[in-house]
């Protein structure tokens, strides 16, 4: 893929409430114009034959909706798709116990929460013809690590007993404020798969 994007039209910015020091590095990174408006991104001439990695957005939206839908929209896709020739990898973002509608289900349950975002994450891999014996690493993220981590790994225990999984993803850990104050547990994975041709 090439990159030829267009330069985007200029759009008013509303300054109210944004610091000096805001201004000054929407300024600095070539942003804001003087007249307090967003420049278009233009492409270095150097960059404007560059050849890119083919990006894909992943979308599950039977399960879980995007994330630039929810009633406060957020900015990052549920999960990219980057091909490498033969190989395929797969970026799935923090993942959580999220419905179709971006309603955060299961509230105070851990372990359903838990099932919920197996769930959902095994829809995003589905959707690119992957599966979870192509899962390389996964972020866990508790927010009470020492009060549900026991119950976190009886739940991947067993999903990944079911699964079959031999070897095991590498895995992290960690305790983490997550983006609402209702989810116990969000996952973030990659995977790797070969493309068949």
């Amino acid at each position: 893929m090439l990159m030829t994007k267009e330069p985007q039209k200029l759009i008013r910015l509303d300054v109210k409430g944004i610091s000096n020091a805001e201004k000054s590095e929407l300024h600095k990174l070539g942003l804001l114009n003087g007249d307090q408006e967003l420049e278009p991104f233009v492409f270095p001439e150097n960059l404007k034959n560059k050849r890119l990695v083919e990006k894909h957005a992943v979308h599950a939206a039977h399960t879980l909706n995007e994330a630039y839908n929810y009633q406060k929209p957020s900015s990052f896709s549920r999960a990219l798709r980057l091909d490498f020739g033969d190989y395929r990898v797969m970026l799935i973002s923090g993942t959580a116990s999220v419905d179709e509608n971006g309603v955060s289900v299961h509230i105070g349950d851990f372990r359903a929460q838990c099932w919920r975002t197996f769930r959902n994450i095994s829809e995003l891999l589905k959707a690119e013809d992957m599966t979870w014996h192509d899962v390389v690493r996964t972020s866990c993220y508790l927010r009470d690590i020492s009060r549900d981590y026991d119950d976190f790994n009886k739940v991947r225990t067993m999903f990944y007993t079911w699964l079959g999984l031999d070897p095991l993803p590498a895995s992290t850990g960690i305790q983490a404020t997550i983006c609402r104050e209702d989810l116990l547990v969000e996952i973030e994975a990659i995977a790797v798969s070969y493309i068949n041709k």
